[in-house]
């Protein structure tokens, strides 16, 4: 009671459930959380990029587990039970500023207790990094072109594309299309794919009984061994035992 546990993106992680605690769960799509710590220091970074090299120099390690206390814990019930029932059916775009509300009131207790470090020392932390000086920043609509090619790279997974195929298929130059892209998705045209590839690895690895090397095939990526070293180093383990864990561990609706 009145511990929050915290894990970074991509953390395996496994629990069993206690029958006398309620738990509660919050995922938060680390993009969402980058432009927050980019609107928190605003004064201080350039661009959102400045923020994720922020984000994973301060809050360095994967994994933290936070004594909240049980009266702080309490504090947290009832904005945690309205969370749950605004976003049990998926949350309606009409509560989106009340369920914000409730997650910065969430995050204003739980954060001042994270660990931050201003240097890298243990085995999990890589190099420390300096927020640069501020400057104006000009805020630009998403452009068509960005879109398109995200869209085309969804739609087909399993094509090779190569940059030169998506900057004519927009009708942009190579580095325009890169430019644009990066600017729009905070990644290279090619880790986007890369992303959307293991996610739909992830994916049949879990719900299919299909080979892992078919598996590879019908996301583009023909060499299972490179498929497997793209697959490791998003997931952090390999699509086999990927798919071992993703087996044996049930998952509870609604954990008690």
């Amino acid at each position: 009671m009145g511990d929050v546990i915290v894990l970074a993106a991509n953390t395996l992680c496994g629990a069993e459930p206690e029958g006398w605690i309620t738990t509660t769960t919050l995922y938060l799509d680390r993009d969402y959380v980058i432009d927050q710590v980019f609107w928190q220091y605003a004064a201080q970074f350039n661009d959102r990029f400045d923020a994720s090299a922020f984000l994973d120099v301060h809050y360095a390690e994967p994994a933290q587990i936070v004594h909240i206390g049980e009266d702080r814990a309490g504090l947290l019930m009832p904005w945690l039970d309205e969370l749950t029932a605004l976003s049990l059916d998926g949350l309606a775009p009409e509560r989106f500023y009340r369920a914000q509300a409730m997650l910065f009131a969430v995050l204003d207790v739980v954060v001042p207790f994270l660990t931050m470090t201003g240097e890298r020392t243990s085995s999990t932390q890589r190099s420390t990094g300096i927020p640069s000086q501020p400057r104006h920043r000009q805020f630009r609509p998403l452009r068509c072109e960005a879109r398109d090619a995200a869209r085309m790279l969804r739609d087909k997974l399993d094509r090779r594309w190569t940059i030169t195929d998506l900057a004519d298929a927009v009708h942009l130059s190579l580095s325009q299309v890169r430019r644009l892209f990066v600017e729009a998705y905070g990644k290279s045209p090619i880790a986007y794919l890369t992303m959307l590839r293991v996610e739909r690895m992830a994916d049949l690895l879990r719900t299919t009984v299909d080979p892992i090397a078919a598996i590879a095939t019908s996301v583009g990526w023909n060499d299972p061994d490179f498929a497997a070293r793209q697959f490791r180093r998003s997931v952090g383990v390999s699509p086999s035992e990927y798919r071992r864990i993703s087996r044996d561990t049930p998952l509870a609706t609604h954990p008690e």
